[in-house]
């Protein structure tokens, strides 16, 4: 973002969360869609490297790609299926729920930002 009101740390971080779970709602549903997919490992995506951090001392995951500020991370570690698949439908669809209440929060919070400017503005 550029300078100005939109260009504020506030909004921009607010901005990078919710492309951040935009980004993991995608990942997310592409796993639960892939439930029965022989072979097919569980992704994550890590926000501007926290699950990379952790990464460094447990190396269940490996590294897939780089979006941006998010990284694709393939759990290569957790056993699962006979023919391979990992993945876990009900932790996904926790997972889902969760980054939704992530999503609303971090619109509320946006809401609420404009709220006040808008009674600034008023006032003065």
């Amino acid at each position: 973002m550029g300078s100005g009101l939109f260009g504020t740390t506030s909004f921009r971080i607010m901005e990078q969360g919710l492309q951040f779970t935009s980004d993991n709602k995608k990942v997310i549903a592409h796993n639960i869609s892939n439930v029965d997919t022989p072979g097919y490992k569980t992704k994550y995506l890590s926000f501007s490297g926290v699950l990379r951090d952790k990464m460094n001392v447990n190396s269940r995951f490996k590294k897939e790609l780089h979006l941006e500020q998010n990284d694709l991370y393939i759990d290569e570690i957790t056993k699962g299926q006979p023919d391979g698949n990992n993945v876990d439908y009900e932790v996904q669809s926790a997972l889902l729920k969760s980054n939704a209440i992530r999503q609303e929060a971090i619109i509320n919070q946006i809401e609420s930002e404009f709220r006040m400017m808008r009674a600034a503005m008023r006032k003065s």
